[in-house]
């Protein structure tokens, strides 16, 4: 079932980019589908326990996280603009590396977890050793933002909703 939805979800981005609806280029999109399905169908639901429902749900609750760290970035932007261009902002920038430990479980959360942080501007992730981030911040107030779990909540809300219930 699974490699069935890997396909059909390549071949609708392939019709949906490609714009080109004559036969070659759909029999093309059709052979490079089936082989990239082959190839990586295993590495895009590895944790196969979860059912549809379970993965329709969180793609709702991945949609519905977009626009708030996508405001999340917005105000990171306007931060690392004002350390940039003033000089209050020159005076309060202080680079440091921040350690933290997740309370999510799963490889992906995690994973989502680190891209949104490094996504924010003036934040890295550097390093991931279990549950163990480590984060390059640019200032105080990157790293109280960042520290108050807010992205991670949110990651788990998506990804982990029974890590919260737990909290």
């Amino acid at each position: 079932m699974y490699p069935v939805a890997v396909f059909l979800l390549l071949f609708l981005n392939w019709v949906v980019l490609s714009g080109k609806f004559d036969a070659f280029h759909l029999g093309l999109g059709v052979v490079s589908c089936l082989i990239v399905t082959y190839l990586s169908h295993d590495l895009l639901y590895h944790d196969r326990k979860k059912g549809l429902e379970r993965r329709l749900l969180e793609a709702w609750s991945f949609l519905r996280y977009l626009p708030w760290i996508i405001w999340e970035v917005v105000k990171a932007n306007l931060h690392v603009f004002k350390l940039a261009m003033t000089k209050e902002g020159f005076e309060e920038m202080s680079p440091r590396v921040v350690t933290f430990e997740t309370g999510l479980k799963t490889d992906f959360a995690k994973f989502v977890l680190a891209n949104s942080i490094t996504l924010t501007p003036g934040t890295i992730t550097m390093l991931i050793r279990g549950d163990v981030f480590h984060i390059h911040t640019m200032s105080q107030f990157l790293e109280d933002d960042l520290l108050t779990g807010a992205i991670e909540r949110k990651v788990a809300e998506v990804f982990e909703p029974e890590v919260l219930k737990k909290a």
